[in-house]
């Protein structure tokens, strides 16, 4: 599947004088509930904390324009806003997509004249950049989600086609977060100045090929202490370099929240600066090398027989809600809860949902992708497919054997998940020994599990 190109009307630009500011974000192509708009307006309004919001926005675009990992590389790509009738999300991951970023402008942060429903993809240019620095805190700053005006032009008179490849990447990384997401478990909650102190005393990014010092922390009421090693209550931060990208917006943050695994092991980590009105969430993967796109949280989901069915069904129930709630998609689809929990992991691997770890909840966007695409964005899937397909599998006695010829491999399913359960499944292949099920079931698993389902 190839790359989706986006172009814009114009530049973002930041206008007018001291007495007032408009933001004016040039908008590409989007989705909307009244179906694809080339151009939409999805805001206007005025930003009720103008310096944290200048200053949030540029620590996404920020991410968008960097690579943690191999940072010789060019990266400079453009963020997803989402606009779901009370707030604002402007979304972005990192060139090597092992960190994602997210700003929600809430109601409170907003001063709105207009909210539309809708997704699409926002310029940032260097010159736009470099004017949000100069935004000051008694300068009233007006939002523009989207040119109010059906011709908006350059300075010279032209229309600007900036062709942006949106990534395959960044969809399968947009899928792979919320997956994740959802099993982080508020670990902790501090002074800006604890995690200011975290901050300093990691290593600065560099321009080195390869970063990843593991830092770990203990939380002790409402600080964070240092700790030498993994324990109980530590909580990893992997490639710790990558949190200071947050560093600009501490002054404005009246708390920090750190979500991590529940059990104290290393994995992704998310920290969520709480801002006035607002909120920044910068989730880091769970090793610098490692980008969000390859770690195959979404295969288990995506090998269930009812999960494309389902993820149809769910598709057209969702109505650009601020928050989902599994509970009342599954009395309106008639489905059991983890039937809706998996046709939204479906959905995600087009882009459609997102998690709030704040709210504890899926939200809808809409990116140009769907899930009849999703087995191309995932290789593994793709490859159990064809080995279910070539009957190279056999169940028996609660075991699975893989392959044909020279590469056979079996599947050993864990006691109690069942026979069709990729969650407690092990596997004699060389992923399966490398990564012991860290980055999702290797393909052997998938098609096991596959098999069992049609059973």
């Amino acid at each position: 599947m190839s790359d989706y190109d986006y172009a814009y009307r114009g530049f973002s630009r930041l206008q007018g004088d001291a007495g007032r500011l408009t933001m004016l974000l040039e908008t590409s192509g989007g989705a909307t509930p009244e179906g694809p708009v080339t151009h939409p307006q999805l805001f206007t309004g005025f930003l009720t904390a103008p310096v944290a919001a200048a200053t949030a926005f540029l620590v996404v675009a920020d991410v968008a324009a960097t690579r943690y990992y191999r940072p010789q590389l060019a990266a400079s790509l453009d963020p997803v806003v989402t606009a779901n009738g009370d707030r604002l999300r402007i979304e972005s991951f990192s060139g090597c997509c092992g960190v994602y970023a997210r700003l929600d402008i809430l109601d409170d942060g907003l001063d709105g004249e207009v909210i539309r429903h809708g997704t699409t993809n926002v310029d940032v240019n260097s010159d736009f950049r470099r004017a949000l620095n100069r935004v000051g805190a008694a300068t009233p700053l007006h939002l523009l989600v989207g040119a109010d005006e059906v011709a908006v032009t350059t300075l010279d008179g032209r229309y600007v086609e900036k062709q942006v490849p949106l990534p395959s990447r960044w969809v399968r990384g947009f899928a792979e977060a919320q997956v994740l997401a959802t099993g982080l478990s508020l670990r902790a909650e501090v002074p800006p100045a604890d995690a200011e102190a975290v901050l300093r005393a990691a290593p600065r990014p560099t321009t080195r090929s390869v970063i990843g010092t593991t830092h770990w922390v203990s939380a002790t009421g409402r600080g964070l202490r240092p700790a030498t090693r993994p324990g109980p209550g530590t909580i990893g931060l992997p490639g710790v370099e990558r949190l200071t990208t947050l560093w600009p917006v501490l002054p404005y943050a009246d708390a920090v929240r750190i979500y991590a695994p529940a059990d104290g092991t290393l994995g992704p980590v998310a920290w969520e600066a709480r801002l006035p009105g607002m909120r920044l969430t910068l989730m880091l993967s769970p090793a610098a090398a490692r980008g969000f796109s390859g770690e195959g949280g979404v295969l288990d989901d995506l090998a269930t027989s009812t999960a494309t069915e389902d993820a149809a069904l769910v598709s057209a129930l969702l109505a650009w809600d601020p928050t989902i709630d599994v509970d009342q998609l599954a009395r309106m689809a008639d489905l059991p809860s983890h039937r809706v929990r998996a046709a939204l992991t479906t959905l995600g691997t087009a882009g459609q949902v997102g998690y709030d770890l704040a709210e504890q909840s899926h939200f809808h966007r809409d990116l140009p992708y769907r899930p009849q695409q999703v087995e191309g964005l995932n290789p593994r899937l793709r490859a159990a497919r064809k080995l279910v397909a070539a009957g190279a599998v056999t169940i028996a006695d609660g075991l699975a054997t893989v392959g044909k010829g020279k590469e056979i491999h079996t599947v050993r399913f864990g006691a109690g998940a069942g026979a069709g359960a990729g969650a407690g499944a092990s596997c004699t292949c060389l992923w399966w020994a490398k990564y012991q099920g860290g980055r999702g079931p290797c393909k052997h698993v998938l098609a096991a599990r596959i098999t069992t389902n049609s059973m």
